[in-house]
């Protein structure tokens, strides 16, 4: 009996085959892997959906009451029910602070290494896929940016901006963090997909691409980029922890958002110069916060650096 072909099995979709790769498998057989993102997972759930999930508006200046003002924990003594985690110097409430702060923060970081893969894969497939001078080239440039760490380019982006933009400080300081982070992150990108395209441009689908006069443009986006990017995805993965970091480092030392819309670098700041007044709640909690986004992105990064390794399997 013959069988029609609409009566024949649609083949599997993209998320089927990804729930029956190896990928999920070794997902689901590694617990540090599953804690790590259900953390993560809940960070970013909090810090999205701060205006709604948050008990109060830490920075709507007309429901702040000075009298709330350096509040312990709630299962402190002096503490307040409704502030959980206790206030901060001007009344705001910490766990409320710390949604709407690592909100800023997760923005600044996924902004900055999304800048940083755009601009390291472009010029990377570019000086891989052509080489000669325009390999040089980049690679010197290359060169030239790992001489400049981020909060030497921070000061100097903040440093022009201010000259150059006088009154949108509050614009501007999110411009920074985004510049100064990706301006000295997308060099590893560079070279990460620089070398793996000089592998893959000596391959035998590239060389059959070019005898029936694919152009080279084609070639690169359509046939080498897609077998480049594993290597990306771990590395950027990892890099949005460590925008994070640098973020909050930046806005410790004042070059970041503005104290109106605190990231987590500027809480933790702000707290420093209470922690050695007793006041240790309006510091540690932040920097909790920090860690745990730090911690479960980067086992998340090292997880699926292992499962995207052929020969780990």
């Amino acid at each position: 009996m013959t069988i029609s072909p609409s009566a024949e099995a649609a083949p599997p979709g993209a998320l089927a085959r990804f729930f029956a790769g190896d990928v999920w498998y070794s997902f689901c057989r590694s617990p540090v892997a599953i804690v790590s993102a259900l953390i993560a997972g809940i960070c970013v759930i909090c810090a999205v959906g701060a205006p709604w999930i948050a008990p109060h508006n830490p920075f709507d200046l007309a429901t702040l009451d000075l009298s709330d003002a350096r509040l312990p924990p709630a299962w402190e003594a002096d503490g307040k029910t409704k502030y959980l985690l206790g206030t901060d110097d001007q009344g705001r409430d910490i766990l409320s602070a710390l949604m709407y702060g690592a909100r800023i923060s997760l923005f600044v970081g996924l902004a900055a290494v999304a800048l940083s893969v755009t601009i390291g894969v472009c010029l990377g497939l570019l000086s891989g896929f052509v080489g000669g001078k325009t390999d040089a080239f980049i690679m010197r440039v290359c060169d030239v940016m790992l001489s400049f760490p981020a909060i030497l380019v921070a000061l100097l982006i903040d440093g022009v901006g201010r000259a150059l933009f006088p009154n949108a400080h509050d614009t501007l300081a999110f411009t920074v963090l985004v510049l100064a982070i990706a301006l000295t992150g997308w060099v590893k990108y560079a070279r990460t997909v620089r070398g793996s395209t000089m592998v893959e441009r000596n391959k035998e689908y590239v060389q059959a691409a070019r005898v029936i006069g694919v152009a080279p443009a084609r070639i690169m986006l359509r046939h080498v980029l897609p077998n480049v990017l594993g290597p990306v995805l771990v590395l950027a993965t990892i890099d949005v922890a460590a925008a994070v970091i640098i973020e909050a480092t930046l806005s410790f030392l004042g070059v970041g958002v503005p104290p109106t819309s605190p990231s987590l670098g500027t809480l933790i700041r702000v707290g420093n110069d209470f922690l050695f007044s007793g006041e240790w709640w309006i510091t540690v909690f932040p920097g909790g916060m920090l860690m745990l986004i730090a911690l479960s992105v980067n086992l998340l990064g090292d997880w699926l650096r292992d499962a995207l390794n052929p020969r780990l399997r």
